[in-house]
């Protein structure tokens, strides 16, 4: 029996299926992550300051302040509280969307690749009708049954990040049953549960994590981005994309306060980005 070499298995096989996690450019992405879950988790124990409470005797106060370390904005509510609040509501939110979008897609994908036939070409079918339809169209229709709401923000960005991990999963779940080390797992009389559970669902592993960076990063930008056109999350919902949009006709005279909502986006984007990385 022709049995595979070390260069026919997927990537996450080899090695004992040990995933190449400690590439500098991951570390460094973790490293930038878990500074801005710790500033956006444990941020309202060192800052405690209501991120709507409006002090109008300390409007647009430069960061340094003893009282606002990081400055307030133009009705006097503390930076430094609602970016803590607007990055873990960016965070919280990117990775429920992707968590929502993965499990489905993923199940499908593998039930697609195994079963074949009109399964296959239905969901295959869906997939297609979904990538049919621009993604923020798709989410501005939903989100006109209830403007500025997270439900129909949320479903949306779902219903189409799905897709990818739909179409991926698919494609590498396929390949990987037709490798001759499955075909051999069968001969030996193991059955499915085990095909899928230890060689199909390692060799997933990698693909589908670097897909869930890229989901979560896609969602950050794209509930910024509605936000910033006044049609996902309102103010005075502390949201990143909104506070840039409010500040915007302060810039020249506080240029900073417009700054950091754009840097903590760019930061969380760039961390998921760097996790992701590449496989070697």
């Amino acid at each position: 029996m022709k049995t595979a070499s070390l260069s026919q298995l997927p990537v996450e096989l080899r090695d004992g299926g040990k995933p190449a996690f400690w590439q500098p450019v991951r570390v460094t992405g973790a490293v930038i992550l878990v500074i801005l879950l710790a500033f956006a988790f444990a941020g309202p124990l060192v800052v405690g300051t209501d991120p709507l409470y409006q002090d109008y005797l300390a409007v647009l106060v430069a960061p340094g302040d003893a009282a606002h370390w990081l400055g307030t904005d133009h009705f006097g509510r503390s930076m430094a509280a609602r970016l803590v609040h607007g990055a873990q509501l960016s965070f919280v939110m990117a990775f429920v969307t992707a968590l929502s979008a993965a499990v489905p897609g993923i199940a499908l994908g593998i039930l697609a690749a195994s079963r074949g036939g009109w399964v296959e070409r239905g969901l295959v079918a869906l997939s297609d009708i979904i990538l049919a339809l621009p993604g923020l169209l798709l989410v501005l229709l939903l989100m006109a049954f209830a403007p500025g709401k997270f439900g129909p923000l949320y479903l949306g960005l779902a219903l189409y990040l799905w897709v990818e991990f739909f179409r991926v999963a698919r494609v590498e779940t396929a390949r990987v049953l037709a490798l001759p080390c499955c075909e051999a797992t069968r001969l030996l009389g193991f059955g499915p549960l085990y095909v899928f559970g230890r060689i199909v669902l390692p060799a997933l592993a990698g693909p589908m994590m670097t897909l869930f960076a890229f989901a979560m990063g896609s969602a950050i930008i794209a509930v910024s981005t509605l936000s910033a056109i006044h049609v996902g999350l309102r103010p005075p919902t502390p949201e990143l994309g909104a506070m840039i949009v409010e500040l915007m006709p302060y810039y020249s005279e506080a240029p900073l306060q417009v700054l950091m909502p754009a840097g903590v986006i760019f930061l969380l984007v760039l961390s998921l980005q760097l996790l992701a990385g590449r496989k070697s």
